[in-house]
């Protein structure tokens, strides 16, 4: 596998076609690297756990629990955040290198003179632009009294325009969360593992899933499900499935781009 090279650009990996079959063998891959440094995912995952139950607190103590639709719909797009150090622990178990604490946070420190701030920026701002649509779409069809309103009752969602509300918000945070796959699936894994530009690792990243529009949709929904699970139990279960999917996600950048 070519790494990053200080004198220059990496050569690029080819994209290649994966089957269907390859999302078991990776979620299996995955599973299989957090039960060998299970310490590693758990430490990983912490911070984006932590960050849920801040958040649910915050709105919760504010009295706005409506926020809470958007912002769950939305915060999985900040997963990748937590990715980093789960592709390099893959990384390192895959070619044999020690998995020692210094040398593993040593390169998540090193990113920040590389390429993935402007790949997190770009994460960021998307999720910021996601927050910022469902609040507009919910007010163009609720009416700003439904804002106070639903503070004290669900129900608010699922009378008068409630429904086609959420019907219309839940398809316009999937065209957000495939572009943000799109984005992301290749070029973030790409980005710690090659010299690269971030606007050359999300080009990459979409040709790879435009290359394999059934399985990467299939895995998309994969991610998300799995990911809503963990969340459902107050954001506990993302303990253990965001590691696996952290690690599951660097051996499904493997199979798509060939040496």
């Amino acid at each position: 596998m070519l790494q990053a090279d200080d004198n220059g650009p990496s050569t690029l990996p080819q994209v290649q076609e994966v089957p269907l079959a390859a999302i078991a063998d990776v979620l299996r891959a995955g599973l299989r690297d957090f039960m060998r440094a299970p310490a590693f995912g758990i430490f990983f995952s912490t911070v984006y756990v932590v960050g849920g139950m801040v958040l649910y607190l915050v709105v919760a103590m504010a009295g706005q629990e409506w926020w809470l639709i958007p912002f769950v719909v939305g915060f999985p797009l900040l997963a990748p955040f937590a990715a980093i150090g789960l592709y390099e622990v893959s990384r390192r178990i895959e070619t044999g290198k020690p998995l020692f604490w210094r040398e593993v946070l040593g390169v998540i420190f090193a990113q920040k003179d590389r390429q993935i701030p402007s790949m997190s920026m770009v994460i960021l701002l998307m999720f910021m632009f996601w927050v910022f649509v469902a609040h507009t779409i919910f007010a163009l069809f609720m009416g700003v009294a439904s804002l106070t309103n639903i503070t004290s009752s669900l129900g608010v969602l699922m009378t008068g325009n409630g429904p086609l509300m959420l019907a219309i918000g839940t398809g316009i945070g999937a065209g957000f969360a495939l572009a943000l796959f799109s984005f992301t699936v290749v070029g973030l894994p790409l980005l710690l593992d090659r010299e690269v530009d971030f606007i050359t690792a999300i080009v990459t990243s979409i040709e790879a899933v435009r290359a394999n529009l059934v399985t990467m949709a299939a895995w998309g929904c994969t991610i998300a499900g799995l990911l809503f699970l963990g969340m459902v139990p107050l954001f506990w279960g993302l303990f253990v499935v965001l590691p696996v999917l952290g690690h599951a996600s660097w051996h499904m950048y493997r199979r798509l781009m060939a040496d």
